[in-house]
């Protein structure tokens, strides 16, 4: 069989493309987001049960029953994306209304692929301790809260302190989210090389919240942490640097891995290195070729910066990479969070959970990477499951609860089967809907 050989010049046109489109169809759709009524309205006279007078009674319910808020309301279903703007995508300190497009993105997401109602939030402050105090007073409304694109190190005191002070779930997504994506393609891509994580050696470029929590969940699930080594804007993190004695998170690092204390760039860190898992500075040309080229036979390249990985995928290749993932879904082997909150979501919400522990961000990194394997297509360029297959988004949910409940951290006992039939319906229905919207020229195509 014959293999069509696409030039450079056509592969970098295509990346360029979404960039192009975006611009044409945001100010065509003024946003990307809406509210519509989930329930019946018959006539005009159904008001009076949905407000006054009839809400009444529901009011007064939960005001008896505090806990019924869940039964009589959406709150359950409902997620606040937070904001500051500090740190957005790859383009950094650029505000919160400038960050609001990117938002309204995550709502979309949250609501296509899991059947979670998300609200886009963006806060004109970068306080910490007025951010953490904004989303507790906005708890009441929410079944769970997504931290987005928030600078660190504050994200991390951020997180902590409302994981802490809080009864429902408070996720970083660029911490947690990316961190089980990126396991769950680490587990698919050492099966791949027929490596196991104990063994491998792993570079980490960029020490900002993803890798930081990226690393973590690595060691969580295997990976010792003396053949992890971090690699910041500096070099690489180790004992001497005492720089970064005030950055929590960055020392720890520098405490626990890093055995050999290699002191160097990342060239350097990248020589004999069995994964390369990078999340730092858009591309490309960030990572060089001949950097890759002295890493180990069946190395492995996650490339996840955004919009523009460090280097481009088939540079990677090129070199000698065998697995090579970015966190873009137009090219192959898409290592992104859009693959993980809203089937992690779907099951916290669905079980009343308190929190999202690593143990559930484990069982969401198995079941998204057991279900490339149970399609029979897992390989080299098929590493994850692709954001067109729902079926995996249901597979998490149902992972994600199961342990939750099995941690004692959810308020509502499901069974397994009754966990993925909610998870079914919510999300076939919100898929239905968009798709029964644009059939009936609710939503008009471009």
């Amino acid at each position: 069989m014959s293999t069509v050989k696409v030039s450079k010049e056509e592969l970098l046109k295509k990346a360029n493309k979404p960039a192009e489109e975006s611009m044409k169809l945001h100010p065509f759709y003024k946003g990307k987001i809406e509210i519509v009524p989930k329930c019946c309205v018959r006539n005009i006279d159904d008001f009076a049960i949905w407000y006054t007078p009839g809400v009444a009674s529901v009011c007064r319910d939960i005001q008896a029953h505090p806990e019924k808020v869940y039964e009589h309301t959406n709150k359950g279903n409902m997620v606040a994306v937070v904001s500051d703007g500090t740190r957005v995508l790859g383009l950094g300190d650029i505000g919160p209304e400038a960050g609001l497009p990117v938002m309204e993105g995550k709502g979309l997401i949250f609501k296509y692929l899991g059947g979670v109602d998300a609200f886009p939030i963006c806060l004109n402050t970068k306080d910490p301790a007025e951010i953490i105090k904004t989303v507790q007073y906005l708890a009441p409304s929410f079944g769970g809260i997504n931290l987005e694109d928030i600078a660190q190190p504050k994200c991390f005191d951020i997180l902590d302190e409302l994981r802490r002070t809080m009864d429902i779930p408070v996720w970083h997504d660029d911490q947690q989210g990316t961190a089980t994506v990126c396991l769950a393609g680490l587990i698919n891509a050492l099966k791949i090389v027929g490596k196991n994580i104990k063994d491998v050696k792993i570079v980490l470029n960029g020490a900002g919240a993803a890798n930081i929590r990226i690393g973590t969940l690595y060691m969580h699930y295997g990976a010792k942490p003396e053949n992890l080594i971090y690699v910041d804007s500096k070099g690489t993190l180790h004992k001497g640097r005492t720089d970064l004695k005030a950055h929590r998170e960055k020392w720890h690092m520098c405490e626990v891995t890093n055995s050999r204390q290699l002191v160097g760039k990342i060239a350097d860190a990248m020589k004999g290195a069995d994964v390369l898992s990078a999340a730092s500075t858009c591309g490309p040309d960030v990572i060089k070729k001949e950097w890759v080229a002295t890493m180990n036979k069946d190395s492995i390249c996650f490339l996840t910066a955004n919009p523009i990985p460090e280097m481009w995928p088939w540079d990677a290749k090129e070199a000698g990479a065998r697995v090579v993932a970015t966190g873009r879904s137009d090219f192959a082997n898409q290592v992104n969070n859009s693959l993980g909150f809203p089937g992690i979501f779907r099951g916290a919400l669905d079980v009343q959970a308190k929190t999202i522990t690593n143990e559930m961000c484990v069982a969401a990194a198995e079941a998204l990477a057991g279900y490339a394997v149970k399609t029979g297509k897992m390989g080299e360029d098929y590493l994850l499951p692709h954001m067109d297959e729902p079926e995996v988004f249901i597979d998490e949910a149902v992972a994600v609860g199961m342990k939750a409940i099995e941690q004692g951290v959810a308020r509502r006992i499901l069974t397994e089967k009754e966990l993925r039939a909610n998870a079914e319906f919510m999300i076939r229905r919100a898929i239905k809907d968009v798709d029964v919207r644009q059939k009936n020229g609710i939503v008009k195509l471009p």
